[in-house]
């Protein structure tokens, strides 16, 4: 390590991961506060001991060339994998999915650890990749890349943690230079498949009136008709592009297939994923379908968001969560009690806090030199940005409940020891930007 390795050291990217940290800590500790004023939870004492550990761990990450660990990413990948059929296996059940192993009150959720292992094998895969291989080859191992870890954690069931690996997916591909026409497949095919998988829900609970064309989703006998035609029109479109070369038949066979794709995916979907979590993804549309179920959640979060007002009601003078309206406050709902306390002032705290986060992590891409290390930097800004953008929108009622953590904030040893492990890599990758 050189002195000039030591100027790059990101004092703002630092300083606002410490600030969120602590928020988090405090609000954690509000948390744990009842209506008569009692301390009644010790989470926010666990979570200082995670918050010490997990600085002294990014400090390690900091000081270490993270090129060394190039060549052993697939390893430690491969040991990610054994690790999530151990706990799909052998792991406990806590709210709802059984995503956790550990000893006692001593657990980790190794799906959290396991993102950056995925970001960190998919980076050398994408780099190592980058001359040696044809764009759909890159595409296609880079997706299974993806895929195994992301259904293991899908049969938990997991679905917010799972949901989590397409966008650091789609942002590492399109870094890499993955063709756009594969990138969609995707995006298009992803947005797709989640639509497919609610609307039957939505028909009933919300629109209350059938529909006709969602008959293809409901009706096994229409499903099974719908895909072996669009099985036929993919065919023959293919086989006209073999034989006549013209990009029309390619096209039919891109839409055809994606849609087939979605159509499949869907069927695999509503037998993996649980009636409940389906219905927090389309109960924010209307959280009064079900306001003391599903849309309990979203009712109490904008509540406790709008009595907030501009400068909120005071540290430790929250109501909803202190008379224990707010379920699962001191995780994924922290922000409605930062919201309801702080009140507008505290949450644009937050998003600015955010911001610098962005805004340092893209100079951060745009900056270095190594391949290898950029595309790091973008699989982890890619996932801050979700964590983020999904959370606040879910807590606001603006986005469906996915159960997925505000990242430094939120109470939980292994999302937080994996928010500042993937910062130390953020800052290890910018002091050697300059170094191939």
């Amino acid at each position: 390590m050189t002195i000039r390795n030591f100027t790059y050291f990101d004092y703002l990217l630092f300083l606002s991961v410490m600030i969120l940290t602590v928020i988090g800590i405090l609000f954690i500790y509000s948390s744990g506060i009842n209506s008569e004023g009692m301390l009644v939870s010790n989470e926010y004492g666990k979570q200082i001991l995670w918050a010490v550990t997990g600085v002294l761990l990014m400090g390690v990450i900091v000081f270490t060339d993270y090129r060394r660990f190039a060549d052993r990413t697939f390893l430690f990948y491969l040991i990610g994998l054994a690790v999530l059929v151990y706990t799909r296996i052998f792991g406990r059940y806590v709210n709802g999915a059984k995503s956790w192993i550990g000893i006692g009150e001593l657990g980790i959720q190794p799906s959290e650890f396991i993102k950056l292992v995925y970001i960190l094998f998919l980076a050398y895969f994408l780099d190592r990749s980058d001359k040696s291989e044809s764009s759909f080859s890159r595409f296609a191992k880079a997706l299974t890349i993806m895929v195994v870890p992301m259904l293991l954690i899908l049969s938990q069931p997991d679905l917010g943690t799972s949901l989590v690996y397409i966008p650091i997916f789609l942002g590492m591909a399109l870094i890499a230079g993955i063709p756009l026409r594969y990138i969609n497949i995707v995006l298009v095919g992803g947005g797709l498949l989640a639509l497919f998988t609610v609307l039957p829900l939505w028909e009933e609970n919300i629109f209350r009136h059938p529909v006709p064309a969602i008959r293809i989703l409901t009706d096994m006998r229409l499903t099974l008709i719908t895909m072996v035609t669009l099985s036929i029109i993919a065919a023959l479109s293919l086989l006209g592009r073999l034989w006549y070369k013209n990009k029309y038949y390619y096209w039919i066979t891109y839409c055809t297939g994606i849609v087939l794709f979605a159509l499949i995916g869907s069927i695999g979907a509503s037998r993996v994923i649980k009636d409940y979590q389906i219905m927090r993804l389309i109960v924010f549309l209307d959280p009064s379908v079900d306001p003391l179920g599903s849309g309990w959640n979203i009712i109490q979060s904008i509540t406790a968001i709008g009595s907030g007002g501009f400068s909120g009601l005071g540290f430790l003078q929250g109501t909803q969560s202190h008379y224990r309206f707010l379920p699962q406050q001191s995780t994924d709902f922290i922000f409605s009690i930062l919201s309801e306390e702080w009140g507008f002032v505290g949450g644009l705290t937050v998003f600015s806090l955010y911001l610098v986060i962005m805004i340092r992590g893209i100079i951060i891409i745009r900056k270095t030199e190594n391949r290898f290390g950029t595309l790091i930097a973008t699989g982890i800004v890619s996932m801050f940005l979700f964590h983020f953008t999904v959370n606040v929108g879910m807590v606001m009622g603006i986005m469906p409940i996915t159960g997925i953590p505000l990242l430094f904030l939120s109470y939980g040893g292994s999302s937080l020891w994996t928010a500042l492990s993937a910062t130390g890599l953020l800052m290890s990758i910018n002091m050697r930007r300059l170094d191939h």
